[in-house]
């Protein structure tokens, strides 16, 4: 007869947490990620009736084109973004978030082939931004393993999302693979990315509107994965400093952000 399969329990996988200055920082954690999805990202599901109706504002043609845009924008973001570091030092969030702006407006002044044009270029500086909170951080931006987690913090749900940042697909710890690639999580993540980029093209499709709406959009992407790169290699710089297993640190980070916001949350997967 089989034995019967018995369930681990969650603390004889990972260690307990006892240090209070760890949890200190796990909270502050918490609240950057919650916060994340803050006022102007509920201002900016309200154009035009939430993501969906966004979304199938979008000409078909384009629509079932967005898996393969993104790909495209995120396989050249990380030769620009690492090109734009030898050239131009790091100038910080504000600097970022204002060249993300100016550029969402200039791509939304020509509606929807502008903003086609644009998507690339505001992915580029994105990722930009986040490598420079990673170097903050005291991780190496040209390391293959810092470019997959700068990667990761795309697979955040979109800061035009409706689950009030609470997805947590950045923080699984199954995507953490041994021999896994930028390649490879780019295309696993390039899909997620484009359902939130399709929202941000169908917002900026009618010119002059589409200017005013690309400038805030940007100005809030820009800011939501900053805060979520600032959550993600701040749990990972966490980790290296204490020695607490990465995992253990997630999985305290998800029961205080569900303490904080007063409901269950999607848990990382382990394994």
């Amino acid at each position: 007869m089989a034995a019967t399969p018995t369930t681990i329990p969650r603390q004889a996988i990972l260690p307990p947490i006892d240090d209070p200055s760890v949890h200190l920082q796990i909270d502050r954690l918490a609240g950057k990620y919650l916060d994340a999805g803050g006022l102007v990202m509920d201002l900016l599901v309200s154009i035009g009736g939430g993501a969906q109706g966004l979304l199938d504002r979008l000409p078909g043609f384009v629509r079932h084109r967005l898996d393969g845009i993104t790909l495209a924008a995120l396989n050249r973001a990380f030769d620009a973004a690492s090109r734009s570091r030898h050239y131009v030092r790091d100038r910080g969030d504000w600097f970022n978030r204002l060249a993300t702006t100016v550029s969402g407006a200039a791509g939304g002044a020509a509606g929807l082939p502008g903003a086609m044009v644009e998507l690339p270029l505001t992915v580029s500086m994105l990722l930009r931004a986040i490598l420079e909170i990673a170097a903050e951080h005291g991780f190496d931006p040209d390391a293959e393993e810092t470019r997959i987690e700068a990667i990761r913090v795309f697979a955040a749900a979109g800061p035009m999302s409706d689950d009030d940042g609470t997805d947590l697909g950045l923080l699984a710890a199954k995507v953490t693979i041994t021999g896994q690639t930028v390649q490879g999580l780019i295309a696993r993540i390039a899909p997620r990315l484009a359902a939130v980029l399709g929202q941000k093209l169908a917002a900026q499709a009618t010119p002059v509107f589409g200017a005013v709406a690309g400038a805030s959009i940007n100005f809030a992407f820009a800011g939501y994965y900053q805060e979520i790169a600032r959550v993600h290699f701040g749990l990972l710089r966490l980790a290296r400093e204490t020695g607490i297993p990465r995992e253990a640190l997630t999985e305290a980070l998800v029961d205080r952000m569900e303490q904080r916001s007063g409901k269950a949350l999607h848990k990382p997967a382990r394994g």
